[in-house]
């Protein structure tokens, strides 16, 4: 139970106050600029704590179950794009463009590491195939979603040209390769001190999310967004979030045969997206005003998967006959 409210935490309330005030006081002019240096600064130190959190050794460790890593990886970054783009195709007309794009957006964005684990946990799943799994996709993602966005959104007018790359490369990639190479001196003083520093990288997202929607509010982009937009998007969220819960199920039970302490971290490591990656990948991506819309599907779908696998993970652990295997590994 600790873990379930540890996830639902005021976070989620904080992002609502900090888009509250983006669209009060939004920062413009001088102001704007140096917020979005500091954003961007934010993001290279989001992506150095990644690199000194994830543990190449347990990736490695992790890979004798490789039929379900590589299920959970095909979850990630070919179902979720392929029912992305379906949806963007199906709801065409009825969503604005901008949100349709903020739908594909999230469907490419590698999955969650902290709410897949703990959500595993409480199912009685592989916790170990989780972590390893989960960090694999993260590792993965910083290389693979900005290429698939650029793939499938050019004709949205995302083309990954040279200065998006070097954005990439300086903001994404560098900060994660130092953070990886510094890991071995650093990586205990993290665990020591993962509180405060996660405190910093939440800030460093609302911070992000501030100048997003500020950016939106200036240009005066919103009135392009109704309040029936916003039910229907909601709609298509859950729709969305149950067919892929749905699939995991059926690719581990039926496909696979997995046991089911593998058939638990499938599912919630291959129907998550990560928030604390896309919004640092997808500010990158599309610097201009429209970012604030493009941004919702994801924000949106972040608060109802916590809700919807609360549920689900409390549904498996309750569910009686669990493994000798499955405790152990929990």
């Amino acid at each position: 139970m600790k873990k379930l409210l540890a996830l639902l935490d005021p976070y989620v309330g904080l992002m609502m106050l900090v888009i509250a005030l983006a669209a009060v006081l939004p920062v413009h002019g001088r102001g704007a600029a140096i917020a979005a240096t500091t954003a961007d600064v934010a993001i290279a130190f989001l992506f150095f704590l990644y690199g000194t959190r994830l543990s190449p050794r347990a990736a490695l460790a992790g890979l004798v179950h490789w039929r379900l890593h590589l299920a959970i990886l095909l979850c990630t970054f070919a179902l979720f794009p392929a029912l992305g783009l379906g949806v963007s195709h199906l709801a065409s007309g009825v969503l604005p463009p901008a949100l349709l794009v903020g739908v594909v957006l999230l469907c490419l964005m590698p999955s969650t590491v902290q709410s897949s684990i703990a959500f595993t946990s409480i199912a009685h799943g592989n916790v170990a195939a989780a972590l390893c799994a989960a960090s694999l996709s993260n590792f993965l993602g910083v290389f693979i979603s900005p290429l698939l966005v650029g793939w499938l959104l050019q004709t949205g007018g995302v083309v990954l040209s040279f200065d998006v790359f070097r954005d990439i490369l300086l903001q994404l990639l560098a900060p994660f390769l130092v953070g990886q190479l510094v890991r071995p001196w650093l990586g205990a003083w993290i665990q020591r001190h993962k509180t405060v520093l996660g405190y910093a990288d939440r800030g460093s997202i609302l911070l992000i999310i501030y100048v997003a929607f500020s950016k939106g509010m200036v240009e005066n982009i919103w009135h392009e967004v109704a309040v029936a937009d916003l039910l229907v998007l909601l709609a298509v969220l859950t729709l969305l979030l149950a067919v892929v819960l749905l699939l995991t199920r059926f690719i581990g039970r039926r496909l696979l045969s997995l046991p089911i302490e593998d058939e638990i971290a499938l599912q919630f490591c291959g129907s998550k997206k990560s928030l604390a990656s896309g919004l640092p990948i997808a500010s990158l991506l599309f610097p201009g005003p429209q970012l604030g819309i493009i941004l919702l599907p994801l924000m949106l779908f972040h608060q109802i998967q916590l809700i919807v696998c609360a549920v689900l993970a409390r549904s498996y652990a309750a569910a009686p006959a669990r493994s000798v295997s499955a405790q152990g590994a929990s």
